[in-house]
């Protein structure tokens, strides 16, 4: 089937290569020529595990391209993907001007095509969106009628004929298809989101009584991944969630909440949790310091939110370097993917090459992020330092190999 994806990040780029992959023809739109340049030179502008191995096979396989013209890709589509971002404002709204501005230009594209549409809402969007924002603007602009011209559903729901349009989409993949109305479908990706932050900050607030009770962590949470109701994943304590879609859809699904005037206090919590965690590492290494860092030489190991991706956006390594720096620490930090994303966020940090780069001559070193390289690292390496003052946030330090660290949970 010929899809388009509006927007290449981090959802767009691997919704598409994923597609095309399966043997779609995907073109992906992005309002950036040089990016589209790059992405066609089998670059990916972004860094998820094996995104640009595929990359390059589908465009060798000519499967996918990258474009900055929208209309001539709306106009060839049988499917259209709105896979742009959805921040949140400072009050922790969503932010909808991206998927305005798509809807819009999806309007005005398909003004002058005459062949039906199946137009799918990808991007995480607060229950009402699609119906209230999205489709009158459609209409609007491109002077249709859903049901009619144009099929419109919210990922995993669709209309009746863009829900048969979509299985053909999805069937190589064998997953498994519900059909719902397109307000529950923009609630299943919020209650998803938000019940798995509740279940990582549930394991920070147990971690942290642990701690205090000398009991592994770690040896809790794979004694209750084995019940099959709660299953081991997102039970690794730590320093907290980050990264683009757990901070911003608890937030906007709070402010959804205020604006029906009800109330999730859970969510309301798990916030507070998860912002009060990535402190919780300074306050460890500042009480092993004298709780002077001034001038001292912080080594940091990862920046990315997660292993797997240079996505910095809201990563606790943020708000742990900002205060560092604030108390007049000297840092520097190695990622071996997020470095160049990070400089622009924190320029005054000093980016090594190497993790031996970086702990030499260190007073202390924080590990932020779970990268399998970490792994490897001995005590010949953490030796290096001028201090050996090693706290992990993240457990990936390998304890036949590394001693005398200390984890923030266990």
């Amino acid at each position: 089937m010929h899809v388009t994806v509006i927007g290449v990040g981090y959802v767009g780029l691997c919704t598409g290569v994923g597609l095309a992959l399966k043997g779609h023809n995907v073109t992906g739109i992005t309002t950036t020529a040089d990016k589209a340049v790059m992405i066609n030179d089998g670059k990916s502008p972004i860094f998820e595990e094996g995104l640009e191995l595929h990359l390059k096979e589908c465009l060798s396989k000519g499967t996918f391209r990258s474009t900055i013209n929208i209309d001539s890709a709306v106009k060839a589509a049988e499917v259209i993907f709105i896979c742009v971002g959805t921040p949140s404002s400072d009050d922790g709204k969503i932010n909808l001007s991206q998927i305005k501005s798509a809807s819009i230009s999806i309007g005005q594209a398909f003004k002058n095509t005459s062949s039906y549409k199946a137009i799918i809402v990808k991007s995480t969007v607060v229950p009402g969106t699609t119906e209230e924002v999205v489709l009158p603007l459609i209409e609007e602009y491109s002077e249709k009628k859903v049901g009619i011209d144009f099929g419109l559903g919210m990922n995993p729901e669709y209309d009746e004929k863009s829900a048969s349009t979509a299985k053909k989409i999805y069937n190589l993949f064998n997953a498994p298809i519900i059909e719902t109305d397109i307000q529950t479908a923009e609630m299943i990706k919020y209650a998803s989101n938000s019940f798995l932050a509740t279940k990582i900050s549930f394991m920070n607030e147990l971690g942290n009584l642990c701690k205090k009770l000398k009991i592994d962590t770690y040896e809790v949470a794979k004694g209750m991944g084995l019940d099959s109701r709660i299953s081991p994943h997102f039970l690794q304590a730590g320093i907290g969630y980050g990264g683009s879609c757990f901070p911003k859809d608890t937030k906007a699904l709070i402010f959804k909440a205020r604006e029906t005037d009800s109330q999730m206090r859970i969510l309301e919590y798990v916030e507070e949790i998860n912002y009060k965690q990535r402190f919780m590492i300074l306050d460890m290494l500042k009480s092993k310091m004298n709780f002077d860092l001034k001038e001292k030489n912080i080594a940091i190991l990862g920046l990315a939110f997660k292993a797997g991706t240079d996505d910095m956006r809201d990563s606790p390594s943020i708000d742990i370097i900002n205060e560092l720096h604030k108390q007049g620490a000297r840092i520097k930090a190695y990622d071996p993917q997020a470095i160049i994303n990070a400089k622009k966020i924190m320029p005054f940090v000093q980016y090594l090459n190497s993790p031996q780069e970086v702990l030499r001559n260190a007073d202390a070193c924080l590990v932020l992020t779970e990268w399998p390289e970490f792994s490897a690292l001995t005590d010949e390496d953490f030796n290096l330092m001028a201090d050996k003052i090693v706290m992990e946030g993240r457990k990936i330090l390998d304890p036949q190999k590394v001693s005398g660290y200390e984890g923030v949970c266990w």
